[in-house]
């Protein structure tokens, strides 16, 4: 189980002294800026959550190109309340000067902040109407056409950031992880790639080329750009997740607990880990190991269906049978969709020598899946039985056609 990271940052990050502005401009500002001057800085703050400020945001930015890119503002308001007031001020602003690109940027985000996603593509795109070699803006815009799973568009929006600027590595980054969702493994390592070159430091874009190595079956490629994150920032706890995940793919079982263990270390509510340490454990027959990650796992996130069904075949693995049937019955009421809970209950259901319950709940898992081959198989079995051989050649015969025919 491996994950990938876009840079959904409005901004790229990195550190930079601010230049410090007083309030009182100079002559010639005041005529460029006049009366949204302090409009936009009150709503600049407000967006950021900043307060107590006597820096110029209007100047800074529009006079320094570089200066959000160097600075890595947040965006972040303190409540949503504060968004609202800023689009209020942005709006107002527009009133006054409606040719104003810099605050349509600004509501922008203001209002993909709130979850107005077409509303904010709206904005990103009138102040690309203004500034056509706008960058960020649709850099920003690719940001929200993802929220909406517009990932044609996204894609379009981040190639021409990177028309305009060949360097933006974050642009590179995030069309990498739109190719990858839309499994073009090859082209999403390729943009991974260059990323990389910009900032051979991007842990994120190491993290994600090794992530779709893996879906490759690269998985010693994977381990090595895994390897690279942690080199880069030892605190980084999903790489060694997806660290463990790549070891594990080529069964070095010990190696990837180690991995997981490690993750663990460093962040103690990583679900994920505790599952697939878990898993780890249960391919080394380790399995009352196994249920205490899977019992942490579901601890952390009791709606996951799947921590119940890993741990209830772990409990079946020990025969305990009962406490299976509890596990995969809860896994049903999360998500009765899962064949997997229903043909799992099934197997535990037989071993009690419930062989109606059984057939039932491989019915209902074929139901779910009829392409599922062992459920056939199983039912097959169960039907055998209970005397029912018409019933159970029926259904090995299925299993077989399927199996065939793969």
């Amino acid at each position: 189980m491996t994950d990938e990271n876009k840079n959904d940052s409005i901004v790229s990050t990195s550190s930079s002294s601010l230049i410090r502005v007083g309030n009182s401009i100079s002559i010639t500002n005041k005529l460029l800026y006049g009366e949204i001057e302090e409009l936009f800085n009150n709503a600049f703050c407000l967006l950021n959550g900043i307060k107590n400020s006597n820096l110029n945001y209007l100047f800074l930015i529009e006079s320094n190109p570089n200066h959000r890119k160097t600075t890595g503002y947040p965006y972040r308001a303190e409540k949503n309340d504060d968004y609202i007031e800023a689009i209020k001020l942005f709006t107002h602003i527009i009133d006054k000067k409606n040719n104003h690109a810099l605050s349509y940027e600004m509501r922008g985000i203001a209002n993909l902040r709130l979850e107005n996603y077409v509303t904010s593509i709206e904005d990103y795109s009138k102040a690309i109407r203004i500034n056509p070699n706008n960058e960020n803006a649709y850099y920003n815009r690719g940001i929200v056409k993802d929220k909406l799973k517009d990932y044609n568009g996204v894609i379009e929006d981040y190639s021409i950031a990177i028309e305009i600027n060949p360097q933006y590595a974050n642009a590179y980054n995030n069309r990498g992880v739109t190719k990858h969702y839309l499994k073009d493994y090859i082209g999403a390592i390729e943009d991974y790639s260059i990323a990389i070159e910009i900032n051979p430091q991007y842990a994120n874009a190491y993290n994600n080329r090794g992530s779709a190595k893996k879906e490759l079956k690269d998985y010693l490629g994977a381990i090595e750009d895994y390897s690279k994150v942690i080199e880069i920032n030892p605190q980084y706890a999903n790489a060694y997740n997806n660290r463990g995940s790549a070891k594990e793919d080529l069964k070095d079982y010990v190696g990837a607990i180690d991995d997981y263990s490690k993750a663990i270390e460093i962040n103690p509510e990583n679900e994920d880990a505790y599952k697939n340490r878990g898993s780890a454990k249960h391919e080394l027959k380790n399995y009352k190991g196994a249920i205490k990650d899977f019992s942490k796992a579901i601890n952390i996130d009791p709606n996951d269906e799947n921590s119940f069904i890993y741990r209830g075949i772990a409990e079946i693995n020990l025969k305990e049978y009962n406490s299976a049937i509890e596990d995969f019955s809860k896994a049903i009421n999360i998500d009765p969709n899962d064949e997997n809970s229903f043909f799992y209950r099934g197997i535990a259901k037989k071993a009690l020598k419930d062989y109606y319950g059984a057939i039932e709940d491989y019915s209902k898992a074929i139901e779910i899946n009829p392409e599922y081959e062992d459920a056939y198989k199983n039912r097959g079995f169960a039907k055998k039985e209970i005397g029912d051989q018409n019933g159970a050649t029926e259904d090995m015969l299925k299993y077989e056609n399927l199996k065939n025919n793969k």
